[in-house]
């Protein structure tokens, strides 16, 4: 790392910088007082606050635990604390799951295949013992306070008016059956994930009931309207809740449709869910609409529910273009990011022939795992930020920026140099201050440790 020399010894800063080629590197540098002669000057203020930050993750995926599973038990144990450990890892502390397949499992399946089973007689966990409870089990022994929101591609394609999982092309038909006799059960489907997975000892925190409600896929999906939700969460799914007693957050989501009007707008016009939903999830075209949602409805929380996939090429503008998402939606009011695939293996096809990124990668013939430079982005955030902590004012040469405060006061920059050249930028914290030559194509930590 290459730092400029400073005036006069004060409380000192600690710098985190990765690059494509050496991720990673840790100095400490000491603080200045701030003597006005640099034009490039980032000015953070403590003092002005915005939203809260309720943590950062990733999901857990079938092909994720398969590809987990050609390590050593050691390796693999390595891997988890990597990404979980409360101390030494990335703090991952919120994640998502599926209900039932996605693309990232490995074939189409659902808990409750048997048609036209109205009162779920046939629901089953039996295919969740394979992948995905050994997996989430295996984060809440490094993380036991891990936050766990849960989401489907598609309900059980009996209830579909296509009567199949994905949607391929006919957006008409790849809808639930708008029957009261579907509506319940399809509501009772909720309730009983919930239930059984809690009986595993998985606490389920949070439910979003369809992951990009405005996208039709040769992978499981299914459109709604925002019409649709809020008529499914006030008459059915709300209802059925209460009625077995099942306590757990509510979101409007995953949203990947970029105009407030479709979805929230709708949803909390209804005062029932205006009341009952806790806020809304948003996904690659909904990020145009996250601040405009933070504006009118300030009390919802707002949740970047899953990173851009990439293309599987794992590289260093990936993790640049991750780090600007990350800034669209914190200075939008999000509370929280979440990544997608945490592991893939070194192909990273999903089961539908998409090739997309993963934070690590597992090479099946050395057995050994990659952490990609997105595994570091996602760290240089989330090992630092501690959930309950606060985004705060940045000023001045702030453009590849983010500033947060934790509730001890250490105040933790985020700062980025997507450029070609190396970038000598002043950090100023009120009369202090620390220069540092940021190198091209980086993402940095500095933090200031309270007093």
């Amino acid at each position: 790392l290459l730092s400029a020399p400073l005036f006069s010894a004060g409380r000192e800063a600690h710098w985190i910088c990765s690059t494509g080629s050496a991720p990673w590197g840790e100095q400490i540098v000491p603080t200045a007082v701030f003597d006005g002669t640099d034009h490039r000057v980032l000015v953070i203020d403590p003092d002005i606050e915005f939203q809260e930050i309720d943590g950062f993750g990733g999901c857990f995926n079938e092909r994720g635990w398969d590809a987990l599973s050609f390590l050593s038990q050691g390796e693999r144990e390595q891997v988890l604390n990597e990404l979980f450990h409360p101390v030494t890892g990335a703090k991952f502390s919120l994640c998502r799951m599926p209900i039932g397949a996605n693309d990232y499992s490995f074939d189409y399946y659902s808990l409750a295949d048997v048609a036209e089973d109205y009162d779920l007689r046939h629901f089953s966990m039996e295919r969740e013992h394979k992948y995905l409870i050994p997996y989430i089990k295996s984060a809440l022994q490094v993380q036991p306070e891990l936050t766990l929101f849960a989401s489907p591609w598609s309900p059980p394609q009996w209830m579909k008016i296509n009567g199949f999982y994905a949607c391929q092309g006919q957006k008409e038909t790849s809808r639930l059956r708008w029957t009261p006799e579907v509506l319940q059960a399809y509501a009772l489907y909720f309730s009983k994930f919930i239930q059984a997975y809690r009986a595993e000892g998985i606490p389920v925190q949070a439910l979003h009931v369809q992951n990009e409600v405005d996208a039709c896929q040769i992978f499981p999906s299914c459109l709604w309207s925002g019409e649709e939700l809020t008529e499914f969460y006030r008459d059915y799914l709300i209802p059925r809740l209460d009625e077995d007693r099942v306590q757990i957050e509510l979101w409007l989501g995953t949203i990947n449709y970029g105009d407030i009007r479709h979805y929230a707008d709708v949803m909390f016009a209804d005062p029932l869910c205006r009341e009952r939903v806790t806020g809304v999830s948003y996904q690659w075209d909904g990020k145009h609409a996250v601040a405009e949602t933070h504006l009118k409805y300030p009390e919802k929380k707002i949740m970047q529910s899953e990173n851009e996939c990439g293309d599987g090429a794992n590289d260093v503008k990936a993790g640049l273009y991750t780090f600007s998402l990350m800034k669209k939606y914190f200075e939008g009011g999000a509370n929280s990011y979440i990544y997608w695939n945490m592991v893939l293996d070194e192909s990273g096809m999903s089961t539908w022939g998409w090739k997309q990124n993963a934070m690590i990668t597992i090479n099946r013939d050395s057995r050994l795992p990659i952490y990609n430079f997105e595994f570091y982005v996602m760290k240089h955030f989330s090992h630092f930020i501690d959930p309950g902590a606060r985004r705060i004012k940045t000023a001045g040469y702030n453009e590849e920026a983010l500033a947060f405060k934790n509730s001890d006061g250490s105040i933790i920059v985020a700062l980025m140099n997507d450029s070609f050249i190396n970038k000598y930028i002043t950090l100023r914290l009120g009369k202090e201050m620390i220069q540092v030559n940021v190198p091209s194509g980086s993402v940095n930590t500095i933090v200031f440790y309270s007093r």
